[in-house]
């Protein structure tokens, strides 16, 4: 096994570094969030065409680039470093995986070249917060959690032409801004209920949307109430289960963010390295006393191991048996494509336990960053606060880092009751 990165990759990371350098530093961040959308459209624009970053991990078929979810994990790295606020969690990593696996060959001709071009921006409607067990992040996703007769939720009905939704997702990421919806509803009653994802345009008569106030504004969110609207089924009811499908893109998913979460307490533990370099205090700089370089040395060690765990989860979570494509560097096999993978939830507890390393690293770096940057890191014109309410919103959606943990646990089955032999 080479672990070393191709020259491909490493292109794909310094050419998106240096974009997100020039065009999202701290007063431009600012600027996105204070935005009716919570991101700049100039930069999802630049993303999309000069890099190809919607598309990255989508067939050449649809118009995508072709690469694996470890390019994608890879460049979302850089986007965390930045924070950069951006339709490309919701589209690229959540949305666009599902339509994939489950749409119909009519439905991803459609939709597909127009989300790789970045033209289309889609959010995956879960309700209320159940967005990490909808994953399979923090237990199995067979429940209710996507609502259901008496358990409200969205509801899902035959009508004469096709079908119905009615109710309301509070917390949906980017649910404000993007053109498509893919709704999780109920139909089929409340004694034989079932979990289906349905197509809705964003500007569909009988969807209201408003941005939330969200913990973290860099993950701008928003509330989505669907009042008896038209809806298209994806894929068809005999086609391939949704529930798998959804655990299967959380073990997509889980990777991509873990390497995020790197990727920002990184830029955190530099930024607050950097800090205590200059910082004079008692005649000497701060960064020379013996417990701050403990407590840096300390994170360092974290993001570090942090970094391993996620790498591995991101080549984890790749198919593998399949040759790639001439000058791909280390991309594999696109979504459709036979591959020697694993089913959801044999091999990818190592997805979670890297989010859960990631996100627990990224909290250590950013209350260090706030903590040695003295009176200043906790002002609000400072960037500290941004990369901690990045820890705790993460946590929030996707987490908690413990229940991240147990569910890795059980899935491995690590405390089940074994008869030992004497």
């Amino acid at each position: 096994m080479d672990a070393s990165f191709s020259p491909e990759q490493d292109e794909i990371r310094r050419t998106l570094r240096e974009l997100l350098h020039s065009r999202c530093g701290p007063r431009e961040l600012r600027t996105a969030l204070d935005t009716p959308a919570g991101h700049d459209p100039g930069l999802w624009t630049a993303l999309a065409e000069q890099l190809g970053l919607p598309g990255l991990a989508l067939p050449e078929a649809y118009g995508g680039v072709g690469c694996s979810a470890t390019e994608l994990a890879l460049a979302c790295e850089e986007t965390g470093r930045a924070l950069a606020p951006s339709p490309l969690l919701a589209t690229a990593v959540l949305a666009g995986p599902l339509i994939a696996a489950l749409g119909t060959d009519a439905q991803r001709a459609e939709l597909l070249p127009r989300l790789a071009s970045g033209k289309l921006t889609a959010a995956l409607a879960v309700p209320g917060t159940a967005l990490a067990a909808a994953l399979a992040l923090t237990g199995d996703n067979g429940g209710d959690w996507a609502g259901g007769g008496r358990a409200g939720g969205v509801q899902a009905r035959r009508a004469e032409d096709g079908w119905r939704l009615y109710g309301q997702v509070d917390q949906v990421l980017d649910g404000h801004s993007a053109g498509l919806l893919l709704v999780a509803a109920h139909a089929g009653g409340f004694a034989r209920s079932r979990t289906l994802l349905f197509l809705v345009p964003g500007d569909a008569a009988g969807v209201v949307r408003a941005r939330q106030t969200a913990l973290d504004a860099t993950r701008p969110q928003g509330r989505v109430q669907l009042r008896d609207v038209n809806a298209e089924l994806l894929g068809d009811e005999e086609g391939r289960e949704v529930l798998p499908a959804l655990a299967s893109a959380g073990d997509t998913a889980a990777a991509v963010l873990a390497c995020e979460a790197v990727g920002a307490a990184d830029r955190a533990l530099e930024r607050t390295v950097e800090y205590v370099g200059q910082r004079e205090q008692f005649g000497r700089t701060i960064g020379s006393f013996q417990a701050v370089k403990h407590r840096l040395a300390d994170a360092y060690v974290a993001v570090q191991a942090a970094r391993s765990a996620a790498y591995y989860a991101a080549w984890a979570t790749t198919p593998r048996g399949a040759t790639p494509p001439r000058g791909a560097g280390n991309c594999a096999t696109s979504p459709g494509e036979p591959a020697d993978k694993e089913q959801p939830g044999t091999a990818p507890p190592a997805a979670r336990l890297a989010l859960a390393q990631a996100l627990e690293a990224l909290r250590t770096a950013a209350a260090e960053a706030i903590q040695l940057h003295g009176g200043i890191g906790f002002t609000w014109e400072h960037e500290a606060h941004l990369y901690f309410k990045r820890a705790a919103g993460d946590e929030l959606l996707f987490g908690p880092v413990h229940r991240l943990r147990a569910h890795a646990a059980d899935a491995a089955r690590l405390f089940d009751t074994q008869e030992v032999a004497v």
